[in-house]
């Protein structure tokens, strides 16, 4: 509370006029955040003082809803909004946490501007007593109109740290500071300033050479790997004719007898296997790939789904299959 009545008063001295304010997008999804578009410019006037705010509903449900085809819906609206406004600042987009990382991802490889696109939400709904929405979306706006975030590819922003969308990870399922990163946030939104510390120096955004398909996305589902599992799930989705698999491994990307049998049975039959790992830290390691076995690195199954599943919209080669996972 001591943070957002801060937040508050730091946005009542020396407003500037409107006219003189940067203009940012807020997309909204829904989620717990839970408000529409004018709801939300209702319930948090304070956006007024930071930036010219345009609000658009792009869908209303939980996260847990979402779809690929929502993810190239989203890149292609921000886009579109980018190419069309050179003098817009930033894009914010509220989303639902569960899936918050996925789409954040899609659009942080999609989205072909350094302009900051900022994606936020909230773990206690509008009703609750200490809500949280209004702060993380104010903060989002001061992260949208900072010229320290851009260039940095797509931003989440949650209880005031700024994560890079490549690896941020829900790792609670109720506490506000759910949110955190292998590496640790790329920065902090302060009571004066928003703090940038470190920069992400794998491809994205402007330099990402994948775009929002026209074509659907291939289908890539995810098998856990597990003691005493005999490969029946990987050698039927094979059968069933899927474009691609991440396997969520052991750490290090060990797998058991029977995953890997079907594993090197999928790939001969050139069904192409992200392996990740089940581990939240540490990576699967290059020395682990081999032909159509791609080792991820340290990205989480979810997200090298989101990459396998971009990759193969411009390849099924082995070899730039696993660069594009040392890139990215």
């Amino acid at each position: 509370m001591r943070r957002a009545a801060a937040l508050l008063a730091l946005l009542s001295v020396a407003a500037p006029a409107a006219a003189e304010l940067p203009r940012v997008l807020v997309i909204t999804t829904g989620g717990t955040i839970s408000l529409s578009g004018q709801e939300l410019a209702n319930a948090i006037p304070q956006l007024g003082q930071i930036a010219q705010i345009k609000v658009e509903q792009f869908v209303r449900f939980g996260s847990s809803s979402m779809t690929p085809e929502h993810w190239v819906g989203l890149s292609r609206r921000i886009n579109e909004a980018f190419a069309s406004d050179p003098g817009l600042a930033g894009v914010i987009l509220t989303h639902g946490t569960d899936t918050m990382e996925e789409t954040a991802y899609f659009l942080h490889l999609t989205v072909h501007d350094e302009r900051p696109v900022v994606v936020t939400g909230s773990m206690r709904g509008p009703t609750a007593v200490s809500a949280d929405g209004p702060a993380n979306v104010i903060a989002a706006a001061r992260v949208a109109v900072a010229r320290e975030a851009r260039g940095q590819g797509v931003l989440v922003v949650l209880n005031d740290w700024i994560h890079s969308a490549r690896d941020v990870r829900k790792m609670d399922s109720n506490r506000v500071d759910t949110f955190q990163s292998e590496w640790g946030p790329v920065g902090l939104v302060d009571s004066d300033r928003v703090l940038i510390h470190r920069r992400i120096v794998t491809r994205h955004t402007t330099h990402s050479e994948f775009h929002p398909p026209t074509a659907p996305l291939g289908e890539v589902p995810i098998v856990a790997d597990y003691a005493g599992s005999d490969g029946s799930l990987i050698r039927a989705l094979v059968a069933r004719g899927v474009d691609g698999i991440v396997v969520q491994a052991f750490a290090n990307g060990r797998t058991s007898p029977g995953t890997t049998d079907a594993m090197r049975k999928a790939t001969e039959a050139g069904v192409p296997v992200a392996l990740a790992s089940r581990v939240p830290e540490g990576r699967v390691m290059d020395t682990q790939s081999h032909g159509l076995v791609i080792a991820v690195g340290d990205l989480p199954p979810h997200k090298a789904r989101v990459l396998l599943m971009l990759a193969l919209t411009t390849t099924r080669a082995a070899d730039e299959l696993n660069r594009i996972f040392r890139t990215y």
